[in-house]
C-alpha cells in the first residue's frame, strides 16, 4: 500500500531521474535469483542527492506519523536502509536501531544493533521490498526481542502479490512511498517508455520468474 498517490509519482519521477530505477524492458537485468526482469533499483543512489535524500525522508517521517503515530524507536534493516532510516530518526528525534541479516560471529553475537527495551514500539525502515522474506526477517528478530512491531515503511516495492501475502501471514503492516505501479504510470506520461515497453513492463510483473525465458 502507498501512502500517498501523487506523492508516490514524485518518488518515481526523481528516483528514474537519478537512475535509481532503471527500466530495460528489450534489454533486461538478471537477478541473483536467476529471474530475468526489466528494472533494477538501486534506492541508495539517493543518498547521494540532498534534495532527493531530503524529500524521501521528509515523506518517511510524514508517512510513519499518519500511519503509524507517535513511535519509540526507529529500526533499519541492514545494510540498504541503515543510512535513511538513521536519518529518519534523526528528523522525528528517535532513537535508531539496525538489524542485521545475521547476527555476528563475534563478541556479543547481535542480531539487532542499538539499545532497546522489551514493549517498546517500533518503526521499521526499509529501502525495497520484493518478496519481503527479508524484511520480514528483520521484523521477527526485533519481536524476539520483545519489541512491539508496529508496521514498515519502505521507500519502494515491486507490489508482488507473494509479498502482500507475507506480510499479511506475519501480520505485520506495510506502507511504501512509492510503488511499481506507480513507477510505470509515470515513465509512460512523461515518456519516459513507450506503449510498447509499458506493456512489456506490465507483462513481467504478472509471472515474474517466466518472464524472458
Amino acid at each position: 500500500m502507498i501512502w500517498n498517490t501523487e506523492n508516490a509519482k514524485i518518488v518515481a519521477e526523481k528516483l528514474l531521474q537519478i537512475n535509481a530505477i532503471k527500466l530495460q524492458p528489450n534489454n533486461p537485468f538478471t537477478w541473483a535469483s536467476g529471474w530475468k526482469s526489466p528494472i533494477y533499483c538501486d534506492n541508495r543512489l539517493s543518498l547521494s542527492y540532498p534534495e532527493i535524500r531530503t524529500f524521501i525522508v521528509d515523506s518517511i517521517c510524514k508517512g510513519i506519523e499518519e500511519k503509524y503515530g507517535d513511535v519509540d524507536v526507529i529500526a533499519g534493516v541492514a545494510t540498504g536502509a541503515i543510512a535513511v532510516g538513521a536519518l529518519v530518526a534523526d528528523k522525528m528525534n528517535k532513537p535508531f536501531v539496525y538489524v542485521r541479516s545475521s547476527a555476528k560471529a563475534h563478541g556479543r553475537q547481535n542480531k539487532v544493533e542499538g539499545a532497546l527495551s522489551e514493549g517498546q514500539s517500533v518503526v521499521v525502515v526499509e529501502d525495497l521490498i520484493s518478496t519481503g522474506m527479508s524484511s520480514l526477517d528483520a521484523v521477527a528478530a526485533l519481536r524476539e526481542m520483545k519489541a512491539n512491531v508496529i508496521g514498515m515503511t519502505a521507500i519502494f516495492s515491486y507490489g508482488f502479490e507473494v509479498a502482500k501475502n507475507n506480510f499479511t501471514d506475519a501480520d505485520c503492516q506495510l506502507f511504501t512511498l512509492s510503488d511499481y505501479d506507480a513507477l510505470v504510470e509515470n515513465a509512460a506520461a512523461t515518456g519516459y517508455i513507450n506503449q510498447e515497453s509499458s506493456s512489456l513492463l506490465r507483462d513481467w510483473r504478472t509471472n515474474p520468474s517466466e518472464w524472458g525465458k
